[in-house]
């Protein structure tokens, strides 16, 4: 029963909590049917108390879950009116950050579709197993006119290729840019270097001689501008939950201070962490460098990025990394372990 609630009341509430749950399920079997693909089930909270937007905490939060690999792309979305009842917020709401997504190119929709997360690059369903995949590539190889000696020679060559000389890290915010070369650079004793998109396309010899890496959902945009014998490496970002849990065990009101080079980061940091503050947290964004030395004094703690991390003096300072640790062991293995 819920607290301080009569009979009817709670009747009545776990009847409607019934059908919300039964309408979701009904939903997502709809969408599998018709697509073929399961709907996402994405974890999103959100403060009304917290000082950011409602529409910015969910679209963030989906461009969080996107950058961690949470969700995949060509996921189906929830529909509005179902993430709506899911939050208790107005569909517009839902409506106009789904359309925000849609403009800065993390969603795709259609009229009369689903919202679905932006496909990178169109490819079949990965195989199963190694030898699987090595039986598609044999067949794919025979369907092109390759022969399998073609084939087995190719394949030694590229096994046996010179080593790369550095990494190159293709980001198109430079705060994040920075970030993503700082990281790399302290996990792996290897040189880094940082460009656009942009500043790849217009000069492909960037490339050469560079193991490329991008966030994973940006690969698709990538890979066409880099050498085929060496494809860029997809990076996943670092969930967030050790940061939203030490927040959430705050037991007194206090200033949390994030810091940044970036303000894409800042920008999704704090929508991050709004579901877990509320109003007894004030949380606070600072774009590096800071605008006086004393800035961060009142904080009672301090969440920073990886360059914030060395470059601020303050009492209570936590990281908060943005490579996933697993995709920089796969990157000091794909480099030979260096």
């Amino acid at each position: 029963m819920f607290p301080g609630v009569g009979d009817a009341e709670c009747y009545r509430n776990r009847t409607v909590t019934s059908a919300i749950l039964a309408a979701g399920a009904a939903e997502r079997a709809y969408i599998t049917a018709a697509h073929g693909v399961t709907p996402a089930i994405m974890n999103i909270r959100i403060s009304k108390e917290s000082e950011a937007p409602l529409r910015d905490q969910m679209a963030e939060q989906v461009v969080f879950q996107i950058a961690t690999g949470k969700l995949k792309p060509g996921q189906p979305l929830p529909s509005v009116r179902q993430l709506a009842r899911r939050l208790n917020v107005h569909y517009n709401t839902v409506s106009e950050a789904y359309q925000d997504l849609i403009r800065r190119k993390w969603l795709e929709g259609r009229r009369g579709r689903r919202v679905t997360v932006r496909t990178v690059e169109s490819a079949a369903r990965a195989p199963a197993g190694l030898d699987d995949l090595i039986n598609t590539t044999i067949r794919v190889a025979r369907e092109q006119g390759f022969s399998l000696q073609a084939l087995r020679e190719r394949v030694r060559e590229r096994l046996l290729a010179a080593p790369p000389d550095h990494i190159l890290v293709v980001e198109a915010d430079a705060g994040l840019g920075r970030v993503l070369q700082e990281e790399i650079r302290a996990a792996i004793n290897f040189p880094v270097q940082v460009c656009t998109r942009e500043q790849l396309a217009a000069n492909t010899g960037l490339s050469i001689g560079a193991q490329t890496v991008a966030a994973h959902y940006a690969i698709g945009d990538v890979n066409p501008l880099v050498p085929k014998d060496r494809p860029a490496i997809p990076l996943d970002f670092s969930p967030a939950d050790e940061q939203v849990n030490l927040l959430r065990l705050q037991r007194e009101a206090s200033i949390v201070a994030i810091v940044s080079v970036s303000e894409a980061f800042l920008k999704t940091a704090l929508s991050v962490l709004a579901s877990a503050s509320g109003r007894k947290h004030a949380l606070k964004e600072f774009l590096l460098p800071l605008p006086h030395p004393k800035a961060l004094a009142a904080a009672d703690v301090v969440f920073a990025d990886s360059i914030a991390l060395r470059e601020i003096r303050h009492r209570n300072v936590v990281h908060y990394p943005l490579v996933a640790a697993t995709s920089l062991h796969y990157l000091a293995s794909a480099l030979g372990g260096a």
